[in-house]
């Protein structure tokens, strides 16, 4: 590409307001997601669009389109209408595309749940979003079937004490249904998707994405893959598809490119092994604790490596540490290590690394989590002082683009404090930018715990665990963990009379949340140090444990 398109960092208004060093791309208007996704479906309709490892079940492109919209139908006939939400509640499987985007044409709302939520925790996002309707499995099914919602069900069981509408037999009544989907058609700026997120601070929200939203998120995302690529990739569909990145950054970017995404429900180190070799992958999103068992587990020694056809991974949910990084390297030498930025608040990916093999050239540094890309604009402030910041001078990361959430679904007040009155998204993380526009994020502000990827919300751990009767107060402070990344630790103050030990506390909280959401360590304390404010001093509590751990390392009860 020429020079004029490599624009450097531009100061807008004496303000350090940093730009893509390429020029910006072209957002289509009055497209929605689903027809963005599948356009020019028809030239491709013989190719495989996604497979599921564990069944062979295959979809074709000309069968993702033509179910896209009977499902579309099926919902509008059902009475389905614009901005009504409905929860998707599946494990990873070769119609979640489908249903997704087949809620979108609808003009309904797309929110996704991690299947191994609690039954409550799943109501608990049924009644936050105002859900019409419900998607799921015959697996799943006892954890939705008292919510009170008509329930859609994938797979060949039959239900034999309750009501549900079978998908097939939707799908087949679609086809002799009389619905116009131009009717009351579906607008760029309307709602799409409502991913709930635990945002920067707290408990979780719904984030409020429009088609223009992730339609803009994928014209940055995608504006370097050369024509030549487009139905050559193939991506590995493990990330769970109910997060952002694995709807929009997996199964959207693919879809788009014509690429094929090869579905796996579960993570098995033999099955994902045989998967890369077996699909023949070139692209695998993972998350750090995969390719630390790459590295580190005899278990990859069984496979012949040389059978790849990776060409890269990317890592975007949790930060990769560098002696990982270096032995992921050595070890699989001809496989491009990237490491990626983003938010649910901003549609998905906000920063990433290029392609060497692109004529856009230049690949982001090792441990960087990329450039900024095309039709986004960065800025780090101060946090005390709201001040911008110049080059490498660390400060909290803000954003803003076309990409931007419309806001948290009714609480007003979180939005306030998330998305400021000149559009600016602050991400609550800290990070700086070098002379080569490259970002490095350096700390969260954020409290928020990640573990294995997934996002961990201490003030909803700390809200169950004041629920128990002994239990006087209460800090969740994340403890970093080789496997895990971090694992959430509860230090509790109980009440004298208690006996409880600390597999009682994590009990007790295991038996309210998901898995991954479980206290894997619980420290007995006097007191919870607070600022004058009342906050709770985390990073005090955790140097205080890390001290105790390195003295006596006995004194902790970690359960993985």
């Amino acid at each position: 590409m020429g020079t004029q398109a490599k624009t450097d960092f531009k100061l807008v208004e004496e303000e350090h307001i940093f730009r893509s060093r390429y020029k910006d791309v072209p957002v289509p208007e009055n497209v929605s997601l689903p027809d963005f996704v599948l356009q020019d479906a028809e030239l491709f309709s013989e190719k495989v669009a996604l497979v599921e490892t564990c069944t062979g079940k295959k979809y074709t492109y000309g069968q993702v389109a033509r179910d896209t919209k009977r499902f579309a139908r099926a919902l509008r006939s059902l009475g389905l209408r614009r901005g009504h939400v409905v929860i998707v509640v599946l494990p990873n499987v070769a119609e979640y595309p489908i249903v997704a985007l087949g809620i979108m044409a609808a003009g309904g709302v797309f929110s996704g749940v991690n299947p191994a939520s609690h039954a409550s925790e799943i109501g608990k996002q049924a009644v936050a979003a105002d859900a019409k309707l419900i998607v799921t499995n015959g697996t799943i099914y006892e954890k939705v079937k008292d919510l009170g919602l008509p329930i859609i069900l994938l797979g060949e069981e039959r239900i034999e004490k309750g009501s549900a509408i079978y998908w097939e037999e939707l799908l087949k009544a679609a086809d002799k249904a009389n619905v116009d989907l131009n009717h009351d058609p579906v607008q760029q700026s309307d709602l799409c998707a409502l991913p709930f997120s635990s945002g920067t601070t707290g408990m979780s929200k719904g984030v409020m994405l429009t088609h223009k939203n992730v339609v803009a998120n994928l014209c940055s995302t995608l504006f370097s893959v050369p024509k030549e690529m487009i139905g050559h990739v193939t991506t590995l569909g493990l990330m769970p598809f109910f997060h952002i990145y694995g709807i929009t950054g997996i199964c959207c970017a693919t879809l788009k490119n014509k690429g094929k995404v090869v579905v796996m429900s579960r993570y098995e180190l033999r099955t994902f092994l045989h998967a890369l070799i077996t699909y023949e992958v070139n692209f695998a999103p993972i998350v750090p604790p995969i390719i630390l068992a790459l590295v580190k587990n005899p278990i990859v020694d069984e496979f012949d490596l040389g059978k790849l056809k990776l060409r890269a991974i990317m890592t975007a949910a949790a930060p990769l540490a560098p002696e990982i990084l270096n032995a992921f390297e050595k070890k699989f030498p001809g496989v491009q290590v990237q490491e990626a930025y983003g938010l649910t608040e901003h549609s998905c990916i906000t920063l990433t690394h290029g392609d060497p093999s692109q004529e856009h050239g230049g690949v982001a540094k090792r441990n960087s989590v990329g450039f900024i890309l095309p039709n986004i604009e960065v800025k780090f402030i101060d946090p005390e002082t709201g001040r911008s910041l110049p080059k490498n001078t660390p400060g909290e990361i803000c954003v803003r683009s076309q990409c931007v959430m419309q806001g948290y679904y009714k609480n007003d007040e979180e939005t306030q404090q998330t998305v400021d009155d000149e559009g600016w998204l602050h991400t609550g993380d800290i990070g700086y930018i070098d002379d080569d526009g490259d970002v490095f994020v350096v700390d969260r502000i954020k409290e928020l715990i990640k573990f294995k990827g997934f996002q961990v919300a201490p003030a909803e751990l700390e809200a169950i665990l004041l629920s128990h009767p002994l239990i006087e107060d209460v800090a969740v402070v994340p403890l970093p963990d080789e496997e895990a990344g971090e694992i959430p630790a509860a230090c509790v103050v109980m009440n004298k009379k208690a006996k409880e030990s600390e597999e009682d506390i994590m009990n007790f909280v295991g038996a309210n949340v998901a898995q991954y959401k479980r206290i894997r360590a619980v420290y007995f304390m006097d007191t919870i140090p607070k600022s004058p404010s009342g906050k709770i001093m985390r990073r005090l509590l955790k140097d205080k444990i890390m001290d105790k751990i390195k003295v006596n390392n006995k004194e902790a009860r970690i359960l993985l």
